[in-house]
């Protein structure tokens, strides 16, 4: 099935402030935003047209101040709202569509990836506001996709876009997400019907668990520009990105094939450590970043845009939103 997005006619995008090394920003004037809903609703088609030119913008000076606005903002500035299925980490739900973001151990950092990039639908946009800032670190960082493909080794890529990738993963009780999390349902048949219409394979385990193998390409054609991106969690979701501690501990736990998730080549060989530490260096290489300021509101194309958290100190508060989802196609 092909990618649709969203087509409504655009404005001329905001004048933003672009500084090497950092996303876009948007700063308004401090103090002359009364109502930021109004104010999303306004300006819907410029900002919609400046996320489209910069693949992602940081509004300063919004104030927003709680979760149910950002709420109220996300229903101005996105077509829908995405309800999230096959979550590789838990979230807390703060209002009616926003969620926290990924609960994550908070001195580990959360390297780049594209939201739900093994899944069938993906969100094409992505919402985030910061109520709480922390004390240091914590930073939202993202990457342009087209960069990190022409930076890559060019045979790494041509591997992962013949065989695509693979996601194994183990969905338990214990460590993870469980299979209702995930699937938002208890019922086996039901995660299998999930599962048999997305090409997921799915094996329950004698105590329970749910292990399951998806496929998915790792390279997509933005649907808009026609640029051709690095899309995918490959790095991320690899063992060898795990601290190292951690990661021995859950093999001696559940064995080398009980991660709650690896990827791995597409015809299923696993990665070795240089090759996810390269797509991580070209990574870092190309990282835009901007501290957190309480009130600020970013959106980013999820299509074109990877996007990390590093590790933080200090109470941090991030609100998320996934909107305007798209199918994208199986790998061939």
């Amino acid at each position: 099935m092909a990618v649709t997005t969203d087509t409504a006619p655009l404005t001329a995008p905001f004048d933003v402030v672009l500084t090497e090394g950092r996303p876009a920003l948007l700063q308004l004037p401090a103090g002359t935003v009364a109502d930021p809903v109004a104010w999303a609703a306004e300006h819907r088609a410029a900002l919609r047209a400046t996320l489209a030119e910069h693949g992602a913008v940081l509004v300063r000076g919004l104030g927003i101040a709680d979760a149910r606005t950002v709420g109220r903002v996300a229903g101005e500035l996105l077509d829908s709202v995405l309800t999230e299925r096959e979550g590789f980490a838990a979230r807390r739900v703060l209002a009616d569509g926003v969620h926290s973001s990924s609960e994550w151990p908070v001195d580990q950092p959360m390297c780049m990836h594209h939201e739900l990039s093994y899944a069938r639908e993906v969100p094409a946009t992505l919402l985030f506001s910061c109520l709480t800032a922390p004390e240091s670190g914590g930073v939202t960082g993202v990457s342009d996709s087209a960069a990190v493909l022409r930076a890559l080794p060019a045979p790494l890529v041509a591997r992962f876009e013949t065989e695509g990738w693979l996601l194994d993963r183990n969905y338990t009780d214990t460590v993870g997400v469980s299979p209702e999390a995930a699937f938002g349902t208890a019922d086996r048949a039901g995660i299998e019907e999930y599962c048999a219409a997305r090409d997921i394979e799915c094996v329950w385990q004698a105590n329970g668990d749910l292990r399951t193998r998806q496929r998915a390409a790792a390279v997509l054609r933005h649907p808009v520009t026609g640029e051709r991106g690095w899309f995918n969690q490959i790095a991320f979701l690899n063992e060898w990105t795990l601290d190292p501690v951690i990661r021995e501990y859950l093999k001696f736990e559940f064995g080398d094939d009980g991660l709650p998730f690896n990827s791995k080549y597409g015809l299923g060989s696993g990665l070795d450590e240089d090759t996810v530490l390269t797509i991580n260096a070209v990574y870092e290489e190309h990282t835009l970043r901007e501290p957190w300021q309480a009130g600020d509101l970013m959106l980013v194309d999820n299509l074109r845009m990877a996007h990390s958290r590093e590790a933080y100190e200090g109470e941090r508060e991030i609100a998320v939103v996934l909107g305007d989802p798209v199918t994208l196609p199986a790998h061939p």
